[in-house]
């Protein structure tokens, strides 16, 4: 089989990054899809349909071409209630008052679709984060970094939030924002593997 090449519909730096230090370089196409036009109660629901609604903003500009357009959404549900990223200091407040010395579920839609072949698949995953009892100048200094305003959880595993993070249940890149495990098994079910080459690099064939 040709080689094929990955399209990240997302402007994220994070799911860049766990791409490329897994040796997979992406090129990268922010969607801009509209996120307000999906609303669901179910988190699962939620960011599996944004995900496919991103991926397949951007399909249609590689048709003919063996592109597989991958995209991605994550939510946290603590006590019950879906929370996307905060965006402002007193909604990041709200959040960790709760998320501290508990426990929240970080849910992460995956939609991979196989431009040359029509094929899609929806997936998610999810993982458990145990955050440490931070008192509260930890938090508000925390916050007033700005670095979780955009995040979804409110905390960055491989920033500075990551010192707020007692243990993670599951699937360690799943929390960043894009599971790597769950991407590999979505790309054996279109039939692609994994080659690895010696200068570090993985292609999709």
């Amino acid at each position: 089989m040709s080689r094929a090449f990955l399209v990240l519909a997302s402007a994220s730096p994070s799911r860049r990054q766990i791409l490329r230090q897994a040796g997979i370089e992406p090129i990268v196409w922010a969607s801009n899809f509209d996120e307000d036009q999906i609303k669901s109660d179910d988190p699962e629901t939620l960011v599996t349909q944004l995900a496919k609604g991103k991926a397949e903003t951007i399909a249609p500009r590689f048709q003919g071409q063996a592109a597989l357009v991958l995209g991605c959404d994550s939510v946290m549900v603590l006590n019950s209630g879906i929370y996307g990223k905060p965006e402002t200091i007193p909604n990041a407040l709200k959040m960790w008052e709760q998320m501290r010395g508990g426990k929240g579920e970080l849910v992460t839609g995956h939609c991979l679709i196989d431009v040359k072949h029509n094929r899609t698949l929806v997936r998610a995953r999810r993982s458990t984060i145990y955050f440490v009892n931070a008192t509260d100048r930890e938090i508000e200094e925390y916050i007033h970094t700005k670095e979780p305003l955009n995040c979804a959880g409110c905390f960055t595993l491989e920033g500075l939030g990551g010192l707020l993070i007692d243990r993670v249940e599951g699937c360690p890149s799943n929390v960043l924002g894009l599971s790597l495990p769950l991407l590999r098994q979505m790309l054996r079910e279109l039939g692609y593997s994994l080659s690895f080459s010696p200068d570090r690099k993985v292609y999709l064939r």
